[in-house]
């Protein structure tokens, strides 16, 4: 692959990039820095990517790995909590009801790492639950009963009655609940 390519390959993927980075972290600052590093990370290993395999896989394991790495260092040091306005911002209009970022980052932080990590992958960064399994090293059984299960405690964490009345919106790298959503 060349260089070109490559490189316009990691542009690409940087909205799914961040907006995975950002459910992790919970600030879009470390998000920025943390997708920055992976991208890095990508160019200066660029030949240990095989072609023909899924892109955007390869690139949420380096960033995976990226954060659990930063995540450990950091916890070995105090943290300055800086994101208290940008978690106050609402989710997207409409018909929704006002549940803000930070409402959906404390539900996601209740959330077992290993539920949050699949809810993450499977829904910001669009990977399939095969990719998901393969970045984690688990079955994709396991993926599909961890989806169900961080779906559930979400709905619940958010005060929702059901899994179906949470939306998507993946340019936001947010969360809406659709009132009058039917529970099923």
């Amino acid at each position: 692959m060349t260089d070109t390519l490559f490189g316009e390959q990691m542009v690409a993927q940087i909205p799914y990039l961040r907006a995975f980075a950002i459910s992790l972290s919970g600030s879009y600052s470390v998000a920025d820095d943390l997708v920055q590093d992976t991208l890095v990370k990508a160019w200066s290993h660029a030949e240990s990517f095989a072609p023909g395999t899924n892109f955007r896989a390869w690139l949420v394991t380096i960033l995976r790995n990226t954060y659990f790495s930063q995540y450990r260092k950091r916890a070995r040091e105090v943290q300055d909590s800086d994101n208290v306005l940008a978690e106050q911002i609402p989710v997207k209009g409409g018909q929704e009801s006002n549940v803000t970022m930070q409402d959906v980052q404390k539900a996601l932080d209740k959330l077992a790492p290993e539920h949050r990590e699949i809810l993450l992958m499977i829904g910001i960064t669009e990977l399939s639950y095969e990719e998901a399994a393969q970045v984690c090293n688990i079955a994709v059984g396991t993926v599909k009963s961890r989806l169900n299960r961080a779906r559930a405690k979400l709905a619940e964490h958010l005060g929702l009655s059901s899994v179906h009345e949470i939306d998507y919106d993946p340019t936001l790298a947010g969360l809406t609940a659709r009132r009058g959503a039917k529970a099923v």
